[in-house]
């Protein structure tokens, strides 16, 4: 098929005005992350003083992000262009409200993971290149968030998968190869997937451009192959993801490296594949989501369900959590599936959720691990009677992953169950209701198992031994659960940024006009 002409003059298409200050804040994040990586690197031989530029570092990229959610959510989205090329020649950042939130709540879990990487990380796996290789992912994380290439979207899952490889055997323990080995298999998979995704969407359409893309598509519809182009994205997308059936990587990887790097994974990485795909299927490709929207919701349903169950089996709490994980891409899957601005605010949301939540879950399971001494359900006990306050704030995570109220999970799941009945699609509302119930019930046992039963014998704790003051632990728990109360009790802000980003995603127009001001693609 040979790829479609521009009748652009390349001449016309150079920048020769000079940029607007406020558009250098889409790249930024991503020039923070690569450059305090590049200088941590550097400092190797100094393992205290990588951790105390660290984190000052990653509170930076949270205000970074800040700034720049605040300015989309008030201007609109806003491109940053490349190599002074115009769209659909050069290389574009273009943020929206969609792509502002992920990025900046991304930025608030890695900012709780590097305080507690304070006392979970030693100064070996500082030797080793925690501290760099966080924010290299970072780096891949917001870069994919952030752009607005479907190539430099995979350029960005490159740089992230690279940097999650040296994070999951950090320690290179047998365990830690055997995780990593499994989880980089099905990824290279999944990309490999993607790579072929983006070339037959090069050959048909000229241009790897989103928002030339989303223009050309309803031209194209006749003649070049885009509902192979979705199945393939779907897939490719679904197993990074983690949703059913190519979910099985996740529980068996997931458990094996250090629990802040767990929680770095469990909050951040499937949440980029869940972003790629609501990106790919309901901007560019809408009708071809609308005619594999049965295939998706019951893919969503398996997921919720099998991670349900399989959270139910576990007796290590590394290993139900990643279930949860799983079930929770299922939420998220079912909001693609239905569409609408219902469906999509619903995944949205629920994906914010779940970035604080999972993450916060993970540091809670290493808090059990620190007072219990171990991560096995048959082993544990008396939690309660160590920390009642501990015990409140697993408490209000445990309800929140269940979707009860007065928490932050509990919204999106209504949104997801009412767009459901509204479409009459009853099953995937009982999916996701049949889905909440069973985890409820898995954190139950685990909470009676952990928490209130006494303990057998005393424990020693062998798993963690952190190294500095409890704030380091404490500290970005309390804060994680401070925002799942708090978008719980006050979810009205939270949900109306959230309608917007699915307004925006469902009628592009203004992401269109960010990139093409003149008034249109080539």
């Amino acid at each position: 098929m040979a790829a479609p002409t521009s009748t652009v003059d390349l001449s016309a298409a150079l920048i020769t005005t000079p940029v607007p200050i406020g558009h250098w804040l889409a790249i930024l994040p991503v020039a923070h992350c690569i450059t305090l990586g590049a200088v941590l690197l550097m400092l190797r031989a100094y393992p205290r003083l990588q951790a105390w530029l660290a984190i000052p570092g990653l509170a930076a990229l949270a205000l970074i992000d800040a700034a720049l959610l605040a300015k989309v959510a008030a201007e609109g989205p806003l491109t940053m262009v490349m190599g002074r090329w115009l769209p659909p020649f050069g290389i574009a950042f273009t943020v929206d409200l969609f792509g502002a939130l992920m990025a900046f709540t991304a930025a608030l879990a890695a900012l709780a993971g590097g305080i507690y990487a304070l006392a979970d990380i030693g100064e070996s796996g500082r030797r080793y290149g925690f501290f760099p290789l966080l924010m290299l992912l970072m780096a891949g994380v917001t870069g994919a968030f952030l752009t607005g290439d479907v190539f430099n979207l995979y350029v960005w899952f490159e740089v992230l998968l690279i940097s999650s490889f040296g994070l999951i055997i950090l320690g290179s323990e047998r365990q830690q190869i055997d995780g990593a080995l499994k989880y980089a298999v099905l990824n290279l998979i999944a990309t490999t997937l993607f790579l072929i995704g983006v070339g037959i969407l090069y050959a048909a359409f000229g241009t790897l451009n989103m928002a030339d893309i989303a223009a050309k598509a309803a031209d194209l519809r006749g003649t070049a192959p885009l509902m192979t182009l979705a199945s393939l994205f779907l897939l490719a997308f679904g197993m990074k993801a983690a949703a059913f059936p190519v979910n099985f990587w996740l529980p068996a990887a997931y458990h094996t490296p250090r629990i802040t790097v767990s929680a770095l994974f469990a909050g951040l990485l499937t949440k980029v594949g869940i972003y790629a795909l609501i990106r790919v299927m309901v901007m560019l490709l809408p009708m071809e989501r609308q005619e594999l929207s049965l295939v998706i919701a019951l893919a969503a349903a398996a997921t919720i369900l099998v991670g349900a169950l399989g959270a139910l089996a576990e007796n290590d709490i590394r290993r139900l959590f990643g279930y949860v994980v799983i079930s929770g891409i299922g939420n998220m899957l079912a909001g693609v599936a239905l569409g609408g601005l219902g469906g999509i605010s619903g995944s949205v949301f629920y994906a914010l959720h779940s970035m604080v939540l999972m993450t916060a879950l993970y540091l809670a399971a290493g808090e059990i691990a620190r007072r219990g001494g171990g991560f096995s359900l048959s082993a544990l006990g008396g939690l309660y009677r160590q920390s009642g306050g501990f015990t409140a704030l697993s408490l209000v995570l445990f309800l929140a992953a269940c979707g009860l109220p007065p928490f932050s999970g509990f919204w999106p799941k209504v949104i997801l169950v009412k767009a459901s009945l509204d479409l009459g699609a009853w099953w995937l509302a009982a999916s996701i209701l049949v889905g909440g119930f069973l985890t409820t019930i898995a954190f139950g046992r685990l909470f009676l198992l952990a928490y209130w039963r006494p303990a057998a014998i005393a424990l020693t704790p062998t798993i963690l031994t952190p190294s500095g003051s409890r704030w380091r632990t404490g500290l970005p728990l309390a804060a994680l659960t401070a925002l799942v109360v708090g978008f719980g009790i006050l979810p009205e802000q939270l949900l109306a940024l959230s309608q917007s980003a699915a307004a925006g995603l469902a009628d592009p127009q203004a992401y269109l006009h960010s990139v093409f001001p003149e008034g249109g693609a080539p």
